[in-house]
């Protein structure tokens, strides 16, 4: 009996949240770690910036010894190719994705969408979501902008059971270990007034989440075709959020 896909986008009206990087970072880690097979349908056309890294990562596998051995050892330590990532239109996205879970292959399918709610595409592609995660930070823009996204959603989508989505949750990001937590008490208090879910994991604000494969061979921390490094994973909270995130998507 085939299995059937999950689709899970991380997803907000605000560029620059972190979405794109969050879809990378925990496809990443349950397929290359956690032993899931998953695949990516990148449709933030037109700039597709999965499609962009999975191309700089591949080019540096074959051009560099150092990542070719990783690749390698990989390999064959946990005998896993890498996850397939897609470029697509919003309008044909779930079409493409349809196609991989009808392989009966893959356990999750992850979206990267544009950041628009005024694209009658792309609500039609979250309106086939299982689950949505929207990255939101203590800044008034992109915290205003994030609810107002999530609270559309909730109220035509969600509530109103017109779409097959299961789950919307907010989740922290970019936490600035500096700030006062009763800054984010207050928000909280607002989002649970809105009838909102957050997430009880946020990730910090940190460089390592930029970094990607390099000539000067640094622990790498976001890549497509290996997992984050350990080392860069402690701190992170990316393990926990990973774990967070599977109860409820399982």
């Amino acid at each position: 009996m085939k299995k059937e896909s999950k689709y899970v986008a991380f997803s907000t009206q605000k560029g620059g949240a972190g979405k794109t990087t969050l879809t990378v970072l925990v496809a990443s880690y349950l397929h290359y770690v956690k032993g899931y097979n998953v695949a990516v349908v990148d449709c933030d056309y037109p700039q597709c910036s999965i499609v962009e890294m999975r191309e700089r990562d591949l080019k540096a596998v074959m051009e560099d010894e150092h990542y070719k051995l990783m690749a390698y050892e990989q390999f064959t330590a946990i005998g896993r190719k890498a996850y397939p990532v897609v470029s697509s239109t919003p309008e044909t996205a779930v079409e493409v994705a349809s196609e991989l879970s009808q392989t009966g292959e893959f356990d999750y399918i992850f979206f990267d969408l544009p950041g628009t709610v005024n694209n009658p595409d792309v609500i039609r592609t979250l309106s086939q979501m299982d689950y949505i995660f929207s990255p939101i930070s203590a800044d008034r823009v992109v915290m205003e902008s994030t609810l107002r996204f999530a609270v559309v959603l909730n109220q035509q989508l969600v509530t109103t059971g017109k779409a097959k989505i299961k789950g919307l949750y907010l989740l922290w990001n970019l936490v600035d270990g500096r700030e006062k937590t009763e800054l984010y008490d207050v928000y909280e208090e607002v989002i649970e007034n809105l009838q909102l879910q957050v997430l009880k994991t946020f990730l910090p604000d940190s460089k390592r989440f930029r970094r990607e494969q390099s000539s000067t061979h640094k622990a790498l921390f976001r890549s497509t075709l290996f997992p984050a490094d350990k080392t860069l994973v402690k701190g992170s909270n990316l393990d926990a959020l990973t774990d967070e995130i599977l109860e409820l998507i399982k």
